[in-house]
């Protein structure tokens, strides 16, 4: 009788943890450039998410709000796979200096022990209050780079950044606001490049990415953030080859 309440009380704690680990969830829509210009609305299609490495209770949809409570850190990826597209998306940290990003041509898994990350352009979504909270060694803010939507390759990707901060891309202008309040992110992807506005103006870029092609990964990474209108338009298809693909899940 022992032996069969443990093996009950395994696959309970082994079916919990399942449900905990593999979810997903609808949040945003997409549409093919063609039904824009003929503006036909019906072909929208709602977004569906992955879960790589968070919790169920990490994310959290609500109408057209989805709030990241940041913990754990991992990542969620779209269902499939984006090469030219634009991307935009509505974002404010809560708390200050938060911390998130968005991951283009992913490969949308984990690709090193104990990095809770997957490769891809990370473009970065940080809290103005990051600088002053993450200070320098001698006491002094960190430079405002980090917080105007840096892009750099993570996990063995490659770019040539627009506007050069070692491998990272700064960008140009300071366009963030504070916590609390509402940014918007245009991000455009073609062929291997890829620009980025801020609040209606386009302040960086990188080219050349080593991969260019992959899935879109939004972030959790310790601090509570709320996203809104996520909306792609898929652009015409390129010339990629499978090595400048990720792999298909």
């Amino acid at each position: 009788m022992k032996n069969l309440l443990l093996a009950f009380l395994i696959l309970f704690v082994d079916n919990l943890c399942y449900a905990q680990s593999n979810f997903e969830f609808e949040f945003g829509e997409r549409q093919k450039l063609e039904s824009v210009i003929s503006q036909n609305n019906r072909k929208r299609e709602p977004l569906k998410w992955i879960n790589v490495n968070t919790k169920k209770e990490t994310w959290s949809v609500r109408g057209d709000l989805l709030i990241d409570s940041g913990e754990p850190m991992g990542v969620v990826r779209s269902e499939k796979q984006y090469e030219n597209f634009v991307l935009h998306i509505e974002w404010k940290h809560i708390d200050p200096g938060g911390n998130s990003g968005v991951f283009v041509w992913s490969n949308g898994s984990i690709v090193k022990e104990g990095n809770p990350y997957p490769n891809g352009i990370e473009v970065q979504i940080l809290d103005p209050d990051w600088i002053n909270i993450h200070k320098k060694k001698d006491g002094e803010p960190q430079i405002k780079d980090y917080i105007s939507g840096e892009m750099w390759g993570v996990n063995g990707l490659t770019t040539i950044p627009d506007n050069a901060r070692g491998e990272r891309s700064k960008g140009l202008e300071y366009r963030v606001k504070d916590h609390g309040i509402w940014n918007a992110y245009d991000i455009v992807c073609v062929d291997g490049v890829i620009k980025l506005a801020i609040n209606g103006k386009f302040v960086n870029g990188i080219s050349k990415s080593s991969q260019k092609k992959g899935y879109l990964c939004i972030e959790s990474e310790g601090g509570e953030i709320h996203f809104r209108n996520l909306k792609i338009i898929e652009l015409p298809p390129g010339i990629t080859s499978s090595e400048q693909s990720a792999p298909i899940l």
